[in-house]
């Protein structure tokens, strides 16, 4: 291991020009303007896998495309998928940006750019560890696939199908994703837990038109307050849900569970400064850390009614509509919850007005025992590439695929995260610790050394 890791040291500065490179692509997926620049970054994704000696291919999908890169495979060993995403979030609002976001530029070892962090970076660390072993002609123990999708931030609806489709080619033992994070630079973490996802929309509709509200007021139902009052009814006072049956089928916080959270680093005043508030909120008989990685919620993501231009116009709105997303936790199912919403939210409706409810995308929890023999690998490999003891984590995000590599290929999955809790993901000024990318490139080098022989 000694040449690997040397040449990584010796690289640095390469393997940040690349990632620049990488990050220039304006990948931004929900947008269609961008297309041409999505399939550009993947036929770049293409050349660079393909330089270092990989069978890769691109694929074209009914969306973006997907990239394949393979070494090759050799009977009786271990075999792994290593899965990133190349696309990114919209970058608005532009003008909180410091520097242009498809423009990246390295102020105090870090690197500032859309994607730098959420995937990038995260998913270059391993292509950079394969890089290592094949450059200075060390054996690779294990077989590696590197699958690289741009549609991640719409939902990945191309890649479920891709999986089956290409279901014998990609049987792996396991999948390792780095799309998580870490709670600090020098604090590494396996994440063995994410949040499912259920969303949709709601919308009510009242008076065939906008009314005035002198002449009108005070003999129609205001939709704009109608929706109020049905989303003021889904939490009480000490921040639970009131939806009957929400909770019905959540898996208990064990005891060991939370004295792991309870273990981590965390500093309310701190945490109150990065969020930006004076005080925090949440379910009652919860941490702050059990409350946004370990339970589940019901966010209210947008409201849109009537007008919202300069200056004040009287009148009473035609309609209301809300965009709502909850977390979810093992055992929630998406479906079930999205019936006991929409049932709750029927029941209190009044009849003035129109209920449209429009379920969205979703995902289930995922749960990986700790005690895993892969887990229980990739936390030695953490613990050589940090030096220090590893932290298992709840994640309070969603990583939807996840349960697809369990259901399709059967394998599950060892999230390593890279990214800082300050990284800004999603939002403007998106960054990336250049020495937290150097470790997770010795992380990676360490992991198929574990995992080939675990």
């Amino acid at each position: 291991m000694r040449a690997v890791l040397e040449y990584l040291e010796a690289h640095q500065q390469q393997f940040i020009e690349e990632l620049k490179a990488y990050v220039r692509f304006p990948t931004v997926s929900a947008q269609s303007r961008h297309r041409e620049d999505m399939l550009r970054c993947a036929q770049w994704l293409v050349e660079q896998l393909r330089h270092l000696g990989l069978q890769t291919q691109l694929h074209e999908t009914a969306g973006h495309p997907i990239v394949l890169g393979s070494t090759p495979r050799r009977k009786g060993r271990r075999h792994f998928l290593v899965y990133g995403h190349y696309d990114v979030q919209p970058p608005e609002p532009l003008e909180l940006w410091q520097t242009p976001p498809f423009d990246p530029s390295v102020r105090g070892g870090v690197l500032y750019g859309r994607g730098a962090s959420d995937n990038k970076g995260q998913h270059w660390a391993h292509v950079k560890a394969l890089e290592a072993y094949l450059r200075t002609g060390t054996e690779l123990p294990c077989d590696l696939t590197f699958l690289i999708e741009g549609e991640e931030e719409v939902g990945g609806p191309s890649l479920e199908t891709f999986l089956k489709r290409h279901r014998t080619r990609l049987r792996c033992d396991a999948v390792v994703v780095s799309d998580t994070g870490l709670p600090g630079r020098d604090l590494p973490a396996l994440t063995y837990s994410l949040r499912g996802l259920a969303a949709f929309e709601l919308e009510l509709i009242g008076p065939n038109r906008d009314l005035h509200s002198g002449i009108f007021g005070g003999s129609v139902h205001n939709p704009a307050v109608v929706l109020c009052q049905l989303l003021g009814r889904v939490h009480d006072a000490r921040g639970r849900i009131t939806i009957p049956g929400f909770y019905d089928d959540v898996q208990p916080l064990s005891r060991k569970e939370r004295q792991r959270l309870r273990r981590l680093p965390f500093s309310e005043r701190s945490y109150r400064r990065l969020v930006g508030v004076s005080a925090l909120f949440g379910e009652a008989g919860y941490t702050p850390n059990e409350q946004r990685m370990a339970r589940p919620t019901f966010e209210i993501n947008g409201l849109t009614s009537g007008y919202q231009g300069e200056g004040s116009k009287t009148i009473i709105p035609s309609s209301a509509a809300a965009k709502v997303t909850m977390r979810l936790v093992p055992n929630q199912q998406p479906q079930k919850i999205l019936q006991r919403v929409e049932a709750f939210l029927e029941k209190h409706c009044p009849r003035s007005v129109r209920m449209n409810f429009r379920p969205g995308h979703g995902c289930s929890p995922y749960w990986l025992d700790p005690d895993h023999p892969d887990a229980q690998a990739a936390l030695r490999a953490l613990r050589r590439a940090f030096d220090r003891e590893p932290l298992l984590l709840r994640e309070g995000g969603s990583i939807p695929i996840v349960n697809r590599f369990k259901e399709v290929l059967g394998a599950e999955t060892l999230l390593l995260g890279l990214a800082l809790p300050d990284d800004n993901a999603h939002a403007p000024n998106e960054k990336f610790d250049l020495e937290v990318f150097a470790r997770g490139q010795h992380m990676s080098a360490w992991l198929w050394q574990e995992l080939a022989t675990r």
